[in-house]
């Protein structure tokens, strides 16, 4: 599998492939203009309610990363999306979280390379 992960605010590199947002949110500070990306899946990131409940605190990450898969089983038009886009080459999936370790595309990642 070629899915890769990267923050949003890091410049854009030639090996990047693909780059889709996967936030639910406009990341902070950055003018649409000046982020590349090909692609908004806002859909697949977690839904408000549980990105408001897990707060980036991650003494919550067992159980945010458990209810995360849950909802990602049911955004199977989402996934298929990224599916049929890491079918062509490499995707890096975009995040704005500063915690590199526990954030929902780290999950994200996980589920898609498990084949889920």
């Amino acid at each position: 599998m070629s899915y890769f992960l990267k923050r949003v605010y890091v410049p854009p590199a030639t090996g990047d492939g693909l780059r889709i947002l996967v936030d639910r949110l406009w990341p902070r500070g950055l003018k649409k203009e000046e982020v590349a990306i090909d692609l908004w899946l806002k859909q697949v990131a977690p839904s408000a309610e549980l990105r408001k409940w897990f707060g980036h605190d991650p003494q919550k990450w067992a159980e945010f990363h458990r209810r995360y898969r849950i909802e990602l089983g049911g955004r199977k038009g989402e996934v298929e999306t990224l599916r049929q886009c890491e079918a062509k080459g490499r995707v890096t999936l975009l995040y704005g979280a500063r915690d590199e370790v526990h954030n929902h595309a780290v999950v994200l990642k996980e589920y898609l390379e498990e084949g889920n």
